[in-house]
Formats: C-alpha cells, structure tokens, sequence
C-alpha cells in the first residue's frame, strides 16, 4: 500500500471515529463505542505506515486535515451544522493547505 493511499484512510478513519463518538453517547452505547475504538486503533495504524516514507509534519498535517474537513463536512450534511460562506472559505483554506503539503511533499 502508497503511503499516501494509507493516509487518506487513516484520515477516512479519523472521520469515521469522530461520528462514531458522538453516536456513542459519551461511550455507553456498546456498538458505537465498539465502531469507535476500531476506527481509531485502523486510523493509528494505517498512520503508522504512512509514516514509514512520508514526512512527520506533512503527514500529521494531512492526517488531521482530512479529519477536520470530513468532520465538518459531516456535521454540514447530517447535523445541519452551518454552511455560511465565513466556513466554507475557512473549510477551502484547509483543503488547499493540505493539497499544498501534498505537492510540496518529496515522496
């Protein structure tokens, strides 16, 4: 597996353990909370082998981006979480830092 293909699930995953916590209930619930835990210990290490070959701060930086932009995403579309213009633009910034990071990224 590309490291960088092991970092966009990672940060799938990142997604995914995020929604999965709030739907834990402050982790009462036995399957959220379930879903949850194999959701982080999958993002740990699919981040774990992206790091082999991709640089730390690149890697970190895209990790956590792709998890705070699919968050958000999530919360636009299944919370109905505001999509004003000011989030959106901020929303836009973090994609084109990551997108920056890639392209500038030796590997």
């Amino acid at each position: 597996m590309s490291a960088w293909l092991a970092l966009l699930a990672a940060g799938l995953f990142e997604i995914a353990w995020a929604f999965g916590l709030k739907y834990s209930d402050g982790l009462t619930r036995f399957w959220p909370t379930a879903a949850t835990l194999v959701a982080i210990g999958l993002s740990f290490g699919l981040m774990a082998v992206a790091l082999k070959s991709l640089p730390f701060g690149t890697a970190y930086a895209v990790w956590t981006g792709i998890g705070a932009t699919g968050s958000i995403l999530v919360g636009m579309l299944i919370y109905s979480e505001p999509a004003d213009p000011v989030r959106v633009l901020c929303l836009t910034l973090i994609v084109a830092g990551m997108v920056g990071l890639k392209l500038n990224s030796p590997v």
